[in-house]
């Protein structure tokens, strides 16, 4: 391998540019260096020409590469490599040095991706692995509707525990099974973006060795399995807010009191699902906690609320589960929509003699006792059409109707 010694000359150093821009060099297919003192080489091959920093540190002999011949001119050349004999003198090794700060860019670009766009991300590597699409909107939901909120805008590298702390503890003591499945997706999503490299050190989400030191733990939390709900006395007087809330969401919400369903179910609704001829909204297994089709009576109010919407695309609410949590937070703070499955069923037990196992069904409630689920073969469907009457009717009547309704059907 040939070596030119001493100082190369710039005009030198341009035409072996020329000729290999050219396609016409005359270098060997091998490589060749060529020296220009104090560390610095031009290596040419058939594939083109760059410089080479070569110095001796600990014993070893690294060779630190400062770019190609057609984007530093040998002027530039001669500059980053006096730049890293400087650092040698200073007891600093140029390439650690180089690698240290192109590592600390990197860092620095981490933190732009935020948690909400990592959620995003993680969602749409796994979705495939999720038994049911079913399962991809909740998991996704109960995100959006818990941790989004306190965590989507952050840097994943700056969130540490205060912050999952700020986003757990408003729901680990009343909806512990919720809580607990939103902590173990909070972790699997920051150690996607670990292992993607967005962020570095420990996951704060971790239980194990971790929060279970500041939280209580589930089978040990207070019991305490009801949503924070309306009391059904001021339900009229809530409904009157609402409905002079524009929106899809509020139509959502509003349909969500009328039937009683989960929240999850009337965002998915479907305008295939509703037969306003029959008055009745059939909800198939796939979408239903019980995995059985079930049937919702609708009320005059509930249909007179869809048949005042227009038709336009599948579904029936253009809208998500946190924008109708947004809605009722901003008319009645500390209330969530799961609550009103709560005032619609304390509203049967209290104001109402229709028989517990109608209102159970209104729910859609498991029947828990083994013998009677066996031999209950119907929905009693035409009970909860009238126990839903009664409901809207309550929830649309004035001061005066209030004192004197008493819904009584005794099935």
């Amino acid at each position: 391998m040939a070596r030119t010694m001493g100082r190369l000359k710039a005009a030198w150093v341009e035409r072996i540019k020329v000729r290999l821009e050219a396609g016409k060099s005359q270098e060997p297919k091998d490589i060749d260096m060529h020296c220009d003192g104090h560390g610095l080489y031009l290596q040419v091959s058939e594939r083109g020409a760059s410089w080479i920093f070569r110095y001796t540190r600990n014993g070893r002999k690294p060779e630190m590469g400062l770019g190609s011949l057609s984007l530093f001119g040998i002027e530039e050349a001669r500059a980053m490599a006096l730049d890293a004999r400087k650092l040698l003198h200073a007891g600093i090794d140029p390439l650690e040095h180089r690698n240290a700060v192109r590592a600390q860019a990197k860092l620095g670009e981490m933190k732009t991706l935020t948690f909400g766009e990592a959620a995003t991300k993680y969602a749409t590597a796994h979705q495939s692995e999720w038994s049911s699409q079913k399962h991809a909107r909740q998991w996704m939901q109960s995100i959006s509707v818990h941790a989004i909120p306190v965590l989507g805008p952050l840097p994943v590298q700056a969130i540490n525990t205060p912050e999952v702390l700020r986003a757990l503890q408003p729901i680990w003591d009343t909806i512990p099974e919720t809580a607990s499945r939103v902590r173990g997706r909070i972790e699997s999503i920051l150690d996607f973006a670990r292992a993607s490299g967005y962020r570095t050190g420990e996951n704060p989400a971790r239980w194990r060795g971790h929060l279970d030191h500041i939280l209580s733990a589930r089978g040990k939390a207070r019991r305490v399995r009801h949503h924070p709900a309306l009391p059904y006395d001021q339900v009229p007087e809530f409904m009157a807010k609402l409905r002079s809330v524009p929106g899809p969401g509020a139509l959502a919400l509003q349909f969500l009191i009328y039937t009683a369903a989960r929240p999850g179910t009337v965002v998915d609704a479907r305008w295939g699902e509703i037969d306003l001829q029959n008055k009745v909204w059939i909800i198939p297994p796939d979408r239903m906690k019980a995995r059985r089709e079930h049937r919702v009576p609708l009320s005059s109010a509930a249909m007179a609320l869809l048949v005042s919407m227009n038709h336009n695309g599948d579904r029936v609410f253009s809208t998500s589960q946190t924008t109708v949590l947004e809605i009722l937070r901003a008319l009645r703070p500390g209330i969530v929509p799961h609550g009103f499955r709560s005032t619609f069923r304390d509203w049967a037990a209290e104001r109402t003699n229709f028989p517990r196992e109608v209102a159970e069904m209104a729910l859609a409630h498991a029947i828990p006792d083994a013998v009677e689920a066996a031999y209950r073969r119907g929905d009693l469907f035409e009970k909860r059409a009238r126990m839903m009457e009664a409901w809207s009717q309550f929830c649309t009547s004035s001061p005066v109707e209030r004192g004197r309704v008493v819904a009584l059907g005794r099935g």
